[in-house]
């Protein structure tokens, strides 16, 4: 089918650096979606906080979904939607200031509210519709100023509206998230939202993906659970599983290239992953209060789950992320960590480095030079990698430090 081309911006936005997505390339850089995002007051600031994405096709939908055992409303309601209609839908409601989780059956019914108006304003049924809600937990919905949302997105939809909607879903971030990849026949796109509150398995993360590939529903959810195990649940910012967290892909066939053979479903899932890993990774980056993204990728392993295990026990180590913060080459804490993985690790066998600097080997520090690991850490992008001496398995998990914008932003949220 050929080879996936990025889309990236030319000449680059000021505020999409080189090498990251235009947001208008998001969720309608596929054939046949447009979107919109709009101001319905649910944001104090008067931002943009309502959005809508709709296919003019009936769409294959796959969704994933928080592993909270404490599950907002529309998590509750797509689970259910999608299990009892998973090759026809065609719009996504989303917004931003309250998350409508806690609260109870009333939550429910104002999320069944939201698509079924959603609905009658498209011309389809309620069915159809899911919904996405982020913000400050245990508040309803105000469902006067969701209606005015939905007054004013339903006719603004527009295939260039990807920019708006992006911007729309966010809440903390500090820039919206968005990439698209494309062939020769038929490309896939996505936006998503989320800067705290950040922790696999999902994380406060919304996200919706986008092609225009024809692709069964079983084959869809495949390749969805494939990509996201490697990208949305390889993220961590600050260890806390949202209520929220939800990733869908819907598929309307409008580019009427169909995915079936082996081939194809390898191409589109690897595809469907470089989509969610670049989004995957721009939450990291935009994670609140970071001033460094940071790649920890531990080989070795006997098994990749044990691999996963050990990267994730660094990147949420608090000693870790603010030694990193600080710019303390603080190798001490990575190797304890990974000691209390729940991994059967041998120290004698473990060898760290910052960057290209080996720090720790055969049970005890190097004869590195200090200065040489605190250049290691200094820059914006800094690696991390452990190798555990013990198999051939490996893993990479992405974090960020941990400042004190982080405190400032968590401890004043609700304000």
């Amino acid at each position: 089918m050929g080879d996936f081309l990025p889309l990236t911006p030319s000449p680059p936005h000021p505020l999409f650096p080189r090498g990251t997505m235009q947001p208008s390339i998001g969720v309608t850089v596929a054939k046949g979606f447009r979107a919109s995002g709009v101001a319905c007051g649910l944001k104090k600031t008067g931002a943009r906080d309502f959005a809508l994405v709709v296919s003019d096709h009936d769409c294959v939908c796959a969704g994933m979904f928080t592993t909270n055992r404490v599950q907002a409303a529309p998590v509750l309601y797509d689970q259910a939607t999608l299990a009892q209609n998973s090759d026809a839908i065609r719009a996504v409601v989303a917004n931003s200031g309250c998350a409508n989780a806690c609260t109870g059956d009333a939550g429910l019914a104002d999320t069944r509210a939201t698509a079924a108006a959603t609905a009658r304003a498209l011309g389809c049924r309620a069915d159809q519709v899911l919904v996405l809600s982020t913000g400050v937990i245990g508040q309803r919905l105000p469902m006067e100023k969701i209606l005015q949302g939905i007054s004013l997105a339903a006719p603004s939809l527009n295939d260039e509206g990807g920019d708006d909607a992006s911007r729309a879903i966010m809440t903390t971030d500090t820039r919206p998230k968005v990439f698209a990849v494309r062939n020769s026949q038929y490309a896939i796109g996505g936006m998503c939202k989320g800067a705290g509150m950040i922790h696999p398995n999902m994380a406060t993360m919304l996200a919706v993906i986008t092609t225009d590939a024809k692709i069964a529903p079983e084959l869809l959810a495949r390749a969805l659970r494939s990509a996201v195990a490697v990208s949305f649940n390889r993220v961590s910012v600050d260890g806390d599983m949202s209520t929220n967290d939800t990733v869908l892909v819907l598929a309307n066939g409008a580019s009427d290239c169909e995915i079936h053979t082996t081939q194809h479903v390898a191409e589109f899932t690897h595809a469907l992953t470089q989509v969610c890993t670049d989004l995957a990774k721009q939450i990291v980056r935009d994670g609140e209060g970071a001033t460094k993204f940071v790649e920890i990728v531990v080989t070795g392993a006997r098994a990749e789950e044990e691999a996963v295990r050990v990267a994730k026990a660094i990147a949420n180590s608090p000693l870790t992320k603010t030694a990193l913060y600080g710019g303390d080459a603080n190798w001490g804490r990575v190797v304890a960590a990974a000691g209390y993985a729940g991994v059967a690790v041998e120290p004698a066998q473990m060898q760290l480095w910052f960057g290209a600097v080996n720090v720790f080997a055969n049970g005890m520090p190097t004869q590195f030079d200090e200065a040489d690991s605190a250049r290691a850490i200094a820059g914006a992008d800094i690696a991390i990698r452990l190798d555990l001496g013990q198999g051939a398995a490996s893993a990479t998990v992405w974090t960020c430090d941990l400042s004190h914008d982080y405190v400032t932003i968590n401890g004043k949220y609700r304000t």
